[in-house]
């Protein structure tokens, strides 16, 4: 199969064709010409309008549905809304039914991704059947191809656990994914603590309950060593714990979803239960530190932190609604409001090597790895722009600037059908 991209404004910091238009022609999945004109021969012609290419995309941070609830998102429609998106690697959270606990689990999920312009890497659940107390089989899961290793948005109580994760891991180069919110400082909260979910009349989760995490975490990181990755750093505190321990040298990353930079806890509507996410939305203040965080490179990874939930999950009073919201679609169009064009793209496809995830160059010979984007259209992002099989989105009516044309990935291409 080839593939000609023509007339594309190349966005890499990285290659000496930074901002500069050319055509790219791809020939049975590798790049095997960049130049000013091609007239070579191709089967798929791609032309569009103010056309940039930059390296594909990364979002360490995603959940769609299967096995177990594809009522929610199914894998194949999930990929796709991904590669739409823009998105040629994901890493894949274990919110599902069973649980991704073991090397068969591990496997489903990668064989799904072998014939999709996006590749799934999974995150293997730390404990067996998730109960915070038995290490599943950690290894094995590894020569799956398990990138990581964390309980769903449930933290690690035992510090003990933490401990032998850590110190057994770094024998094979394994990543443990904590999440660091106290279960009991946030028993039944749903907002951030403060004057907003006071006047709601809604029990708050106080910011404290992840400093107190964070910082039990480094410590044991400290004295063990090993690798470790905090998936939602979302308070002004947290920035600075992650910015102290990497100046101790200590091999720990962060992420912070895209909903944290764009809302503070004052933009949230009265029980719109779309903006019920843990961890919560927190203070503007923390919202800046968290975009200041992304900039100097304190936060490893911005993640859309996509949580497909079907409407009988949101449809309910706030308290009971299941917490989070889809965010694939929106994020490069909420990433240009906010940063300039090299920073989102910066920000987009750094640290892929960190997970083990080959970053592949924008060069003859290299294996086509491209996302495809208008980074200057703007809209207002509504229902008809949503891909996903459920519509819970807290971005919805937001003016955003930026579409995505597609994604690329070796002998594959998915294009968008909404812009193409």
């Amino acid at each position: 199969m080839s593939v000609l991209i023509k007339s594309a404004t190349l966005v890499d910091s990285k290659s000496n064709l930074n901002f500069k238009k050319k055509d790219i022609l791809i020939k049975n999945g590798i790049i095997a010409d960049i130049a000013d004109n091609i007239n070579a021969k191709s089967e798929n012609k791609i032309i569009l309008d103010n056309l940039h290419v930059s390296r594909g995309w990364m979002d360490t941070s995603v959940s769609f549905g299967e096995p177990g609830y594809e009522e929610r998102e199914n894998l194949s429609n999930g990929l796709l809304t991904a590669a739409s998106s823009g998105f040629t690697s994901i890493l894949l959270n274990p919110d599902c039914d069973p649980l991704v606990d073991n090397h068969s689990s591990v496997e489903f999920l990668k064989k799904k991704s072998l014939n999709t312009t996006t590749d799934i890497y999974p995150v293997a659940n730390l404990t067996i059947k998730s109960n915070g107390s038995d290490l599943a089989s950690l290894y094995d899961m590894k020569l799956a191809g398990a990138i990581g290793f964390g309980d769903y948005k449930k933290s690690i109580t035992d510090s003990s656990i933490l401990k032998i994760a850590l110190e057994y891991t770094k024998s094979f180069g394994g990543r443990v994914i904590s999440f660091c919110q106290d279960e009991f400082l946030s028993k039944k909260g749903v907002l951030n603590e403060s004057i907003v979910s006071t006047e709601l009349g809604l029990k708050g989760i106080p910011n404290i309950s992840e400093s107190i995490n964070l910082f039990r975490d480094i410590e044991i990181l400290n004295y063990t060593g090993g690798k470790i990755h905090i998936p939602y750093i979302t308070t002004s505190k947290g920035v600075e714990l992650i910015r102290q321990a990497k100046k101790r040298n200590l091999d720990i990353t962060a992420s912070v979803s895209i909903a944290h930079i764009t809302f503070s806890e004052k933009d949230i509507p009265d029980f719109n239960t779309n903006f019920k996410i843990i961890p919560p939305i927190r203070s503007e203040s923390d919202c800046n530190s968290l975009k200041e965080g992304l900039i100097d490179g304190t936060i490893d990874y911005l993640t859309s932190m996509h949580e497909p939930y079907d409407i009988d999950h949101k449809k309910v009073v706030f308290d009971d609604a299941s917490p989070g919201s889809i965010g694939l679609e929106p994020m490069f169009g909420l990433m240009c409001n906010q940063f300039t064009l090299e920073k989102t793209i910066d920000i987009l496809t750094r640290g892929k090597m960190i997970f083990e995830i080959d970053d592949h160059s924008i060069d003859i010979g290299s294996k086509a790895n491209l996302t495809l984007f208008n980074p200057d259209k703007n809209y207002e992002f509504s229902d008809k722009h949503i891909l996903s099989s459920s519509n819970n989105c807290a971005f919805l009516g937001n003016k955003l600037k930026g579409v995505v044309y597609g994604s690329v990935n070796g002998d594959k291409f998915t294009l968008n059908k909404l812009w193409t």
